[in-house]
C-alpha cells in the first residue's frame, strides 16, 4: 500500500521537500505545523550585524535563523572574513553557504544535531570567546551550557519568532483525510513542535496505523507519545535530493 507523505516543515522549506519527494515518485503534500515569522523589531539583529568582528563564533540553530538574520542585513555590512558559523545540520549549513558564510562548522559524521556540533568543536579552545546564538524567541539552551562551562561569553539573539500554524483549504483538506485514513498516510517531522501542533490540531485523530518518519530520536519519542504506532528516524542527509531519496525508501520498506 503505498502511503501519502505529509511534509510538516513551515512553509518555505516544504514546498521544495514536496517538490523533491514527488520527483522520487512520492505522493507527497504540504502541512505547515509551525508558522515562522520575522520580529516586529529587527533593530537588534541589524545592531548584531554591526557587532559580528567582535564575536569568535556564531552558531545558528536553523535555516531559519540563518534566513531571518540575513534577511535584515544593513546595506554595505558583511560577513567578517574569518569569522565561523555553527549549523547543527545540513539545512543550516546549505543555508549558509548560500548566504556566502565561507567557514562553517558542523556535526560529526553521523550526528545531525547540538550534541554532534559540540562534539565536533569542543576541544577549542573557548576560555573568554565571544559566542553568539542566532535562533527563535526561545530554543534549547544545551550546547549554550556546554560553551559556558568551556569558558565562553554566550550571548542569545532572536532572529524570528513562531507562530501556530494558520491552514489554508489544501492544508485543512490533507489534515482531514489522513485522520480519516491513518493507516494511507506518513507524517515527515522535523521537530518536536510540529508533534505538538499535529496534536493540537486532531486532539482526537487516531494515529497508531500511521507511519512517522522523525528527524531526530528526541522528535521519534514525540510522536510515540502521540500515538504513531510506527516510527522511524531518519537523519538529515547531506542534500535535499539525498533527504527525499531516504524517505522514499523507508516508505517503500514501511508498506503494509
Amino acid at each position: 500500500m503505498a502511503r501519502r507523505l505529509i511534509v510538516t516543515r513551515p512553509a518555505a522549506q516544504a514546498a521544495p521537500w514536496v517538490l523533491a519527494l514527488r520527483a522520487q515518485g512520492v505522493d507527497s503534500v504540504a502541512l505547515p505545523l509551525i508558522g515562522i515569522e520575522p520580529l516586529a523589531d529587527a533593530a537588534p539583529v541589524r545592531r548584531a550585524w554591526a557587532e559580528l568582528p567582535a564575536f569568535h563564533w556564531v552558531m545558528f540553530v536553523s535555516a531559519n535563523a540563518v534566513e531571518h538574520f540575513f534577511a535584515v542585513r544593513p546595506d554595505g555590512a558583511a560577513w567578517p572574513a574569518g569569522l565561523a558559523a555553527g549549523a547543527p545540520g545540513p539545512g543550516t549549513k546549505a543555508a549558509l553557504q548560500a548566504a556566502g558564510v565561507l567557514l562553517v562548522d558542523e556535526p560529526v559524521p553521523g550526528r545531525a544535531d547540538s550534541e554532534g556540533l559540540w562534539a565536533q568543536v569542543a576541544s577549542r579552545g573557548w576560555q573568554g570567546r565571544r559566542v553568539l546564538v542566532v535562533r527563535g524567541e526561545d530554543g534549547r539552551d544545551w550546547l549554550a551550557e556546554q560553551l559556558r562551562e568551556a569558558g565562553a561569553e554566550v550571548e542569545f539573539l532572536a532572529a524570528y519568532r513562531r507562530a501556530p500554524p494558520v491552514l489554508d483549504a489544501d492544508g485543512a483538506a490533507a489534515l482531514a483525510a489522513a485522520a480519516a485514513a491513518p493507516r494511507q498516510h506518513a507524517f515527515a517531522f522535523g521537530s518536536s513542535e510540529a508533534v505538538a501542533r499535529l496534536r493540537e490540531l486532531a486532539p482526537q485523530a487516531d494515529w497508531a496505523s500511521a507511519l512517522a518518519l522523525a528527524g531526530h530520536p528526541r522528535i521519534a519519542e514525540a510522536a510515540r507519545a502521540a500515538g504513531f504506532g510506527q516510527v522511524q528516524v531518519l537523519l538529515p542527509q547531506d542534500d535535499l535530493a539525498q533527504g527525499a531519496a531516504a524517505m522514499a525508501a523507508a516508505l517503500r520498506a514501511g508498506a503494509s
